[in-house]
């Protein structure tokens, strides 16, 4: 059987390093991420991701990705991530900015076959829009 969380630690690695034929390895045939951040239409096949993160590369092109903690309870992880970038492509609507966010964004994986048939991700918009300069502060 396929250790759930080294599962996890292979997917950031490949988003790392832009390995996207190795990211779509690492889904199952059925995944879907299901998530409403950034603009998400709540659910997503695996191509459909796979464009996200290449999308997201060209906004950040030194995007990294931490992964702070991972639990497995059977075939299901629990992970907190951390995302650092530095804007300098558009991100929808919004133009490059040069400034860096660093975000933690809490995600849930279900793990089966050795691969990721299903991801629940969120994470707070706003916070990342303000610190982008796209949005003003709170308060």
């Amino acid at each position: 059987m396929t250790d759930p969380v080294a599962v996890v630690r292979s997917l950031v690695a490949r988003i790392n390093g832009s390995d996207w034929a190795g990211v779509h390895a690492l889904l199952h045939a059925n995944f879907r991420r299901h998530s409403m951040a950034a603009g998400g239409r709540g659910e997503e096949t695996a191509e459909e991701f796979v464009c996200f993160l290449q999308e997201e590369h060209v906004a950040y092109p030194d995007a990294h990705e931490v992964l702070l903690d991972a639990f497995a309870a059977g075939a299901q992880v629990a992970a907190r991530h951390q995302f650092t970038g530095t804007q300098l492509g558009p991100l929808g609507a919004h133009p490059p900015t040069g400034r860096t966010v660093r975000s933690t964004y809490l995600a849930i994986y279900r793990i089966e076959d050795g691969r990721i048939r299903e991801a629940w991700a969120e994470w707070d918009n706003l916070a990342d829009l303000r610190q982008l300069g796209h949005l003003p502060e709170a308060g």
